[in-house]
């Protein structure tokens, strides 16, 4: 069972997501590597709505391939590579999430493996094992 908490002893969360999520210990781990804004050839979408669309769309691939859904997100982080992109980000991340509320961490760095790419998401998962 995945816990979902936000402490009174902690501030609350600046947008849709838990400060802390612990797990029971028969819970089944899922790593999902950093998932980018790319199709399954290769390509790069155009525009940063359109690859996060596609990156979150990824990540959300790889729950369903193990029998996962975003329900059963404990964790994810999300690298930009603008700071103007930080709303857009939220807002697609809300939308893809259907409510879920993993704990989340939001990076903007100076860039990603390639050049194009301005997102990239990572998750953890857990469900009943």
């Amino acid at each position: 069972m995945l816990n979902f908490l936000n402490p009174p002893s902690a501030p609350p969360p600046f947008s849709r997501y838990s400060q802390m999520v612990s797990a029971s210990a028969d819970m089944r781990w899922l790593h999902i590597s950093g998932q980018v804004g790319c199709d399954r050839q290769h390509r790069t979408a155009d525009g940063f709505e359109a690859q996060a669309e596609l990156a979150w769309g990824n990540l959300i691939a790889c729950l369903e391939a193990d029998g996962m859904s975003v329900q059963d997100l404990v964790k994810v982080n999300v690298i930009l590579t603008r700071a103007g992109d930080v709303a857009a980000s939220r807002g697609i991340r809300d939308r893809m999430l259907q409510g879920a509320q993993p704990a989340s961490t939001l990076i903007v760095v100076a860039g990603l493996a390639a050049p194009d790419w301005l997102i990239e998401v990572e998750g953890i998962a857990a469900r009943a094992a």
